[in-house]
């Protein structure tokens, strides 16, 4: 157990001297920064920053705190992006996803939660609106992807009532 906990204070050592080598010669240091499970931060230390959530089809939901005045697309970015479309289809078809994006944010003196919503398909050019968009503090992202409804998507939802109708007329039938 000593040559265990010798062996990680070595390494802090190692590694914080490190930092402040690469500190000291003006060296950056990384952007994004894990503050606790969900909070990522992306600002550096001592710059303005907002904090916003991130949530829906999105690679790495969490809470971000960004620069003031970041877009929806850099907080997208710094999420790792939308989430990968799955189906049981082999081949998606692109032009039928579509992606929403809303941005919710709560109004104190109205007592009220405002929603802006963004509609545009997958490959539509990215919105001007949603590009001149800037974050604000505490607001919320959520990202969907959303695909329009075909003939299996149809029959998943038929067939199993079809089922169950047609069992109980065949009990009654029996009775």
């Amino acid at each position: 157990m000593k040559t265990f906990l010798a062996t990680l204070f070595l390494g802090l050592l190692i590694v914080s001297a490190d930092l402040v080598q690469a500190q000291q010669r003006g060296v950056p240091m990384s952007q994004q920064f894990r503050l606790a499970e969900g909070i990522v931060r992306i600002s550096e230390p001592g710059q303005l920053a907002d904090t916003v959530n991130v949530w829906g089809d999105i690679n790495a939901p969490g809470r971000y705190m960004v620069p003031r005045g970041t877009r929806v697309h850099e907080l997208i970015s710094y999420a790792r992006g939308p989430s990968a479309y799955r189906t049981t289809e082999t081949s998606v078809d692109w032009s039928k996803l579509r992606v929403e994006v809303n941005i919710s944010r709560y109004n104190a003196e109205q007592r009220l939660e405002e929603v802006q919503n963004f509609r545009f398909r997958y490959n539509d050019p990215y919105p001007a609106e949603l590009r001149e968009y800037r974050l604000q503090n505490d607001e919320i992202v959520s990202l969907e992807i959303k695909r329009r409804a075909g003939l299996p998507d149809y029959l998943r939802v038929i067939g199993p009532a079809v089922t169950a109708i047609s069992t109980t007329i065949l009990i009654f039938q029996r009775l």
